[in-house]
């Protein structure tokens, strides 16, 4: 319980300084738009391009880890983007908004160092192949899903052209892609602009948890209470239960089944809200689905950690 409060307390000590920053007129709202636009444009795609371009691709990307870990995402998103139709009326593109909430686990800010103190440096090969595919994966079900339902009674070529348009304009999305190039080509960059952009990177989970802090001022969770409840299970007990079934299925190793399960079992991460905020749905529920489930995980992440420790 002490490690996770060790990692959690801190996020939430970013996101209450943003909150009372803002609530007090420290920052104004109009600064808090701004600053979550440098992590979304700037600082983010910088982190995601340094994290792909050196990521060891010919390494430790086990299809079974993969495929039941993003298996269980793509459930996830579908439960989620269901059940806020379903069960709670939402347009459809809110539906995907939330959806993408219980898609999209924090696999970084928690999964790495809760994955690493529980067991280890050595055990986090299974991690970074998740975190490699991560954004990639999300971001493209996420937007392909945002611009079908944008663009239905049209044409299948003009949804195409929607989702062409919609992910080759995103910043995230094009940083992922240099990052992959980079990779794949072997081309180094040069010292100067990679300390640049290091620079830049390391300004993008804090300035972002801040930022969210200052958008729950704006948006608490005033009647989306259920909504929000809806994708707190979601993301911390059906996402790692999927990965558990997939993965013992499939005899994964022990290593890759707990970075399996521990990444899954993450609240959502920060870039629930980013991408609520690039369509402008369902801000509401995705800032507070963030808060809410980061809370809640440091219990629930321990009672996966204990039946981990079963194996």
């Amino acid at each position: 319980m002490q490690t996770l409060l060790d990692v959690i307390i801190p996020v939430f000590l970013v996101i209450g300084f943003g909150y009372v920053a803002v609530w007090r007129n420290l920052f104004t709202a109009e600064g808090v738009d701004a600053l979550m636009r440098f992590t979304q444009h700037f600082a983010i795609p910088c982190l995601l391009f340094q994290a792909i371009a050196k990521i060891d691709l010919g390494s430790s990307f086990d299809p079974a880890l993969l495929g039941s870990f993003y298996a269980g995402a793509s459930i996830c998103f579908t439960a989620g983007f269901i059940g806020a139709r379903l069960f709670f009326g939402r347009d459809w593109e809110d539906c995907v908004a939330i959806g993408f909430c219980c898609l999209f686990s924090n696999s970084v800010l928690l999964g790495l160092p809760i994955t690493e103190r529980a067991y280890g440096p050595e055990a986090l090969t299974g991690n970074f192949a998740i975190v490699a595919l991560h954004s990639p994966f999300c971001y493209g079900l996420g937007i392909t899903a945002m611009e079908i339902v944008r663009n239905r009674g049209q044409s299948v070529l003009v949804m195409l052209r929607g989702v062409a348009r919609a992910m080759f304009r995103n910043a995230l999305v094009l940083a992922i892609g240099l990052g992959f190039i980079v990779n794949l080509s072997g081309f180094a960059v040069p010292d100067v602009v990679d300390d640049a952009l290091s620079l830049v990177a390391r300004a993008a989970l804090p300035a972002a948890l801040f930022a969210l802090g200052g958008v729950l001022v704006q948006y608490r969770p005033e009647g989306d209470g259920r909504t929000i409840a809806m994708v707190c299970v979601i993301a911390l007990a059906l996402h790692p239960a999927l990965v558990w079934l997939f993965g013992s299925a499939q005899n994964l190793p022990t290593d890759g089944f707990r970075s399996g399960v521990l990444t899954a079992a993450m609240a959502p991460g920060v870039n629930s809200y980013i991408f609520a905020n690039m369509y402008g749905r369902a801000k509401r529920v995705a800032a507070s689905s963030v808060l809410i489930a980061t809370g809640a995980s440091v219990f629930t992440v321990w009672l996966w950690l204990m039946a981990l420790a079963t194996l």
